[in-house]
């Protein structure tokens, strides 16, 4: 689940326009969501407030196995649109299998003018948290340079009197570049002395050149945004390809890696608002269904370790994704393979609600239309891996809270089978 600062960071990205999906550092997300979700640890509380549309509260406790706290601020340039936890959609809330759409070049906002002078000011959104009692302190701050330039800042600090030998006080500077064909990153840690470049490039038209086709009056029939590329049988999408290079001065180290991703277009029509207006004044439907189920396959390969992983993720129904991933190494020979499954939960027909979550548009429905479905109540999650470990968490709504409860166990340690078990409440309210 998603903590609240989270949440609020990505409404922000969401609200200016700013497509973090597009970044190399999470070309695997749709694989890792289902391999690599986080069981919570002991018992944990946290609670949150957005008195104001630009400033948020969040105050967090841990209970088990030791007890502290946190306390933490969010203050954003813009007003972003934050429900509470008895109302949010739940999907926003959680980590889940997602075939993310073709990415676009970021467009500008809107001037605003007064008097005749440019009034309006860059984007920008703040967070601070304070951990009690031993006095850490995590801050963020995130800023739009110009449309396609976001500049990051985060730093960890440690009082004097908690540091040890590894003192864990840094700064970490990022500056990411997006034009949607290509987006690059460059970071600089100042503990270590780090250089990094990431860089990822998406092959095939943006989403942006595809609308404009739709709505240059070609005709009504509206073409899905890879039909020029399409081949009879197989899978049909994108693909992107990337690669990241670092340097540490303080260790006298470098790697490399490179990784592709390949994906099916899940929804390839451009929003209704966006499409040509038939004689009825009726957006028309598209003529195809989906040419087939929502689909990832991603690769990564670093020289300098040897270490290769692959992974295949699909939705193979509405409500269950499963997804795979073999890992390798080619110099010692040691291998992993992991599976794992997301399957949604859902509240009885008869208590079907119109206005519940999105809807699985099935591939065989004439015109690919969503049908009406009973709203999502929660998730299940689990994998399990030849290292012997097994996972299982469940994320639901109670009322007017998110709750999340995980196990991790080890079954070939007959001493101790459950190595882990965790349960997590969090509500957050509206102004």
């Amino acid at each position: 689940m998603h903590p609240f600062a989270s949440y609020v960071l990505r409404s922000y990205y969401k609200a200016t326009g700013w497509n973090e999906d597009n970044l190399f550092s999470n070309l695997t997300r749709s694989s890792d969501v289902i391999l690599d979700f986080t069981v919570p640890k002991g018992l944990n509380l946290s609670i949150s407030k957005s008195p104001n549309a630009l400033f948020k509260t969040t105050y967090s406790m841990n209970a088990m196995p030791s007890l502290n706290g946190s306390v933490g601020y969010i203050f954003s340039s813009c007003d972003l649109n934050i429900q509470s936890s008895g109302t949010v959609r739940f999907r926003e809330m959680i980590e889940r299998f997602k075939v993310y759409d073709q990415p676009r070049r970021p467009e500008p906002k809107d001037e605003e003018w007064v008097a005749g002078q440019r009034v309006d000011a860059r984007d920008y959104l703040m967070y601070g948290r304070l951990y009690i009692p031993t006095g850490r302190l995590d801050a963020l701050y995130s800023t739009r340079l110009s449309p396609t330039l976001q500049g990051i800042v985060a730093a960890i600090s440690e009082p004097p009197l908690t540091v040890r030998q590894n003192d864990p006080s840094n700064v970490m500077f990022s500056l990411q570049h997006d034009v949607g064909k290509w987006c690059s990153e460059y970071t600089y840690s100042a503990e270590d002395g780090m250089v990094g470049v990431k860089v990822l490039h998406n092959f095939g038209r943006l989403a942006s050149a595809a609308v404009e086709d739709d709505v240059s009056g070609r005709g009504e029939q509206v073409r899905r945004i890879d039909e020029e590329e399409a081949t009879e049988g197989g899978l049909k999408g994108r693909i992107s390809a990337g690669a990241e290079m670092y340097f540490s001065a303080k260790e006298k180290s470098a790697g490399i890696s490179t990784g592709f991703r390949f994906s099916t277009l899940p929804d390839a029509t451009p929003p209704s608002a966006m499409l040509p207006q038939s004689s009825n004044g009726k957006p028309p439907q598209p003529a195809k269904p989906l040419p087939s189920p929502p689909t990832t396959i991603t690769a990564l390969f670093n020289p300098m370790l040897g270490h290769l992983s692959g992974a295949y993720s699909a939705r193979t129904s509405r409500d269950l994704a499963l997804s795979s991933r073999f890992d390798f190494n080619i110099y010692s020979y040691e291998s992993e393979f992991t599976m794992g499954a997301e399957w949604w939960l859902r509240r009885r027909q008869e208590d079907l609600d119109q206005d519940g979550d999105e809807s699985f548009v099935p591939q065989n429905h004439p015109q690919n239309l969503a049908i009406p479905e009973s709203p999502v109540i929660g998730v299940v999650k689990a994998r399990a891996s030849t290292s012997n470990d097994i996972s299982i968490m469940w994320e639901g709504r109670l009322r007017n809270t998110l709750v999340s409860l995980g196990i991790v166990s080890d079954f070939s340690n007959r001493a101790k089978p459950l190595k882990a078990i965790g349960l997590e409440v969090s509500y957050f309210g509206s102004e």
